[in-house]
C-alpha cells in the first residue's frame, strides 16, 4: 500500500490511501499560500482531521470541518473546545493514547511548544502524531524543537517524518535535521516555513543536510503532491 501526500501551505496536509483520506492542520481559510478554497476542500470526503495543537495555524479550519461531521482528533482540551463550538464526533485524547479505525491509527506524542487557541483558550499540550496509515508509519511532529525523546519515537520504525524547518516560533532547518539523527525515518518531508516573512528556515539547508544523513527529504510546493 502507499501514501499520497499533498502540501496545502505550513503545516496542513492531505493524505490520501485507497478511499480513506485524513486532513493534519487544517489552515485553509487565511493561510497565504495555500491553493485551495475553504469550500472546495469541505467537499472533500475525509475520515477525520488531526489536529496538533491548538495555534491557529494549525487549528485553523477544524471546526469547519467539525460542523459538517468529520472527526476531529486531538487533545482533549481541543476535543472538548471543538465539541462546545459545535463539532460532531470530536475525539478528546491525551499524550501516549492512541485512537484506532478502519483506516488505520493515531498515537499522541510530545512535543515542545505552546498551545492555545486564537480567542485565549488553553489548548492543551502541544503534540506529535504517529500516524498509522495506507501501510505507512508517519511522524507528524507539529511545531516543537529537537528533544531526545525522538530517539524513542524513532524506535517504532518510520517510514516518513514531517519536520518544520521555518524557525522562530520552532526550530530551523539545521536543528530539524538533527531530528533524524534520532528519528531514523525512509523519508522527510519540511514544512511550517516560507508562509509568513519570519518564517525564514530554508527547506533546501534541511534536504543537503538530509541527504548527508542517508535521508531522502521531499520539498513539495503547496499544492504538490507525492507518493510514499
Amino acid at each position: 500500500m502507499s501514501v499520497n501526500v499533498r502540501f496545502l501551505g505550513q503545516s496542513a496536509f492531505l493524505l490520501r490511501s485507497g478511499d480513506h483520506a485524513l486532513l493534519l492542520d487544517p489552515f485553509i481559510e487565511g493561510n497565504p499560500v495555500c491553493p485551495v478554497p475553504l469550500q472546495e476542500a469541505l467537499g472533500w470526503k475525509l475520515d477525520a482531521v488531526l489536529v496538533s495543537h491548538a495555534h491557529g495555524d494549525h487549528w485553523g479550519n477544524a471546526l469547519d470541518f467539525g460542523k459538517a461531521g468529520v472527526p476531529i482528533i486531538a487533545t482533549a482540551e481541543i476535543g472538548g473546545y471543538a465539541q462546545k463550538h459545535g463539532a460532531q464526533g470530536a475525539v478528546g485524547m491525551n499524550i501516549g493514547g492512541t485512537y484506532r479505525a478502519p483506516w488505520g491509527s493515531v498515537t499522541l506524542t510530545p512535543a515542545w511548544h505552546s498551545s492555545s487557541f486564537p480567542d485565549g483558550t488553553y489548548g492543551g499540550m502541544p503534540t506529535g502524531l504517529v500516524i498509522e496509515f495506507g501501510g505507512q508509519r508517519l511522524y507528524f511532529a507539529g511545531d516543537t524543537c529537537l528533544f531526545s525523546d525522538m530517539a524513542l519515537i524513532g524506535e517504532r520504525g518510520l517510514d516518513v517524518a514531517f519536520l518544520p524547518v521555518g524557525d522562530h516560533f520552532t526550530m530551523g532547518p539545521e536543528e530539524a535535521a538533527r531530528c533524524l539523527d534520532l528519528l531514523k525515518p525512509r523519508f522527510a518531508v519540511p514544512m511550517h516555513y516560507g508562509t509568513f516573512p519570519v518564517l525564514t528556515g530554508d527547506p533546501e539547508v534541511f534536504r543537503a543536510e538530509a541527504q548527508k544523513r542517508g535521508v531522502e527529504a521531499r520539498i513539495l510546493k503547496p499544492g504538490e503532491a507525492t507518493d510514499f
